[in-house]
């Protein structure tokens, strides 16, 4: 099933993205379940599977993207993931995950635009697997991740390059206001089973940028589960934004950076593509 966030008119809601077109379940079960984050808290995803056979409620041109989950409770982001690109970073690996976080208002849904803040020229796009949190737990063992996970979506870790190296510390780069993106959809784990190879891809105006396989992760998504859960509770709707590939465009020669008109795209062949374009603050 592919679940998402949007808004129709002046109306956010969340639904169903099917071959026909778009269920909406927050019309449905509003009441009982009044975002997609407590649909998954509360098991709706069963309920819902009994209207994926109906005709859909809009078309997906219709609607407005919105960040799949737009109110998680944390976004924590996995530096350094990928054997390639800590290699192209020229940085020594570590022995447990490089952590940092973003906040909601960093992000922009499938077909909005990132945008490129007036302090900086160096945007750089970041391809990567995002991991929605379906089931609470702290402390979880890596036997048991699989089963915490609700499904995954594609993530770009928009990263304004020269506030990021400001310092040793990665925030202030990671949450300029709408500079990564986050959709269209999460796929949920009955279609992409525990331990399924996931290729990853980034294109920057119809040319490949990156390009990686799950196998590749030097953490791999149990290990990053059980890590995180032990530092903090993982909640319903929290995302594990789980690392880039080699390719970025500040470790290329010449660097390539996103610039107004570009379009972006970042896609997991289990799961889709997101897109986006760049404009201007």
């Amino acid at each position: 099933m592919r679940l998402t966030t949007f808004r129709i008119a002046d109306t956010v809601t969340y639904g169903a993205v099917t071959p026909a077109g778009i269920v909406d379940l927050g019309r449905r079960y509003s009441r009982q379940y009044p975002d997609l984050k407590a649909l998954l808290a509360g098991n709706g995803v069963v309920d819902a599977m009994a209207h994926l056979d109906g005709p859909p409620d809009y078309q997906e041109s219709e609607v407005s993207w919105l960040p799949v989950i737009p109110n998680p409770s944390k976004i924590v982001c996995v530096g350094l993931n990928y054997e390639d690109h800590r290699i192209e970073a020229g940085l020594d690996r570590n022995a447990n995950p490089a952590l940092f976080l973003r906040t909601c208002e960093s992000q922009v849904g499938h077909k909005a635009a990132i945008v490129r803040p007036r302090e900086s020229a160096t945007l750089d796009y970041e391809a990567e697997i995002a991991v929605v949190i379906g089931k609470m737990g702290r402390r979880i063992p890596q036997a048991e991740a699989w089963r915490h996970i609700a499904g995954y979506s594609c993530y770009n870790d928009g990263s304004v390059r020269e506030w990021q190296r400001h310092t040793q510390q990665y925030t202030a780069g990671k949450n300029f206001s709408s500079t990564g993106g986050f959709g269209p959809w999460l796929v949920t784990t009955d279609e992409v089973p525990p331990d399924t190879v996931m290729t990853l891809s980034c294109r920057l105006n119809g040319e490949v940028v990156q390009h990686a396989t799950t196998e590749q992760m030097i953490f791999t998504l149990p290990r990053l589960i059980e890590y995180i859960s032990t530092i903090t509770t993982l909640l319903p709707g929290d995302v594990i934004v789980t690392g880039t590939p080699a390719g970025v465009g500040s470790r290329r020669t010449p660097a390539i950076w996103m610039k107004p008109g570009d379009k972006v795209e970042v896609e997991i062949d289990k799961v889709g593509v997101l897109e986006n374009t760049i404009t201007d603050d």
